[in-house]
């Protein structure tokens, strides 16, 4: 269905938003492995490309991704993952979204506070 070879090393963006309030919450990669492991699961598994594995959204931090639906776009190379966050955060730094910064003409504005402490979690 969807077009792996469109990506780099067969990898296409998936897009994670918040299927309540239509916050994104993180752009991740999938290939075809994770797909069939979402489709099959009905939780969010990505490509990790710093580990270079399969990755289960919140098999470290209990943060799982339940997926409520998916969008396909037009070209079928990317994926909108509409998901309930369990846990509350999907950013590893403790934030709800991986997007909590604002331009502010030259600078980043930190949006709100972290959910959960990194260091408590990822130790």
């Amino acid at each position: 269905m969807l077009n792996f070879t469109k990506g780099t090393d067969g990898l296409l963006p998936a897009i994670a938003q918040d299927a309540a309030t239509g916050e994104v919450l993180m752009l991740a990669y999938i290939n075809e492995e994770s797909w069939r492991k979402t489709i099959e699961t009905g939780k969010a598994h990505y490509w990790s490309r710093s580990r270079n594995k399969l990755w289960l959204k919140g098999e470290s931090s209990g943060h799982v991704q339940m997926v409520k639906e998916i969008l396909v776009d037009c070209d079928l190379d990317t994926v909108v993952f509409k998901v309930e966050q369990l846990g509350g955060a999907a950013c590893h730094t403790g934030h709800k979204s991986c997007f909590y910064r604002r331009v502010q003409g030259d600078e980043l504005e930190v949006q709100g506070e972290p959910v959960f402490d990194p260091a408590k979690v990822y130790g």
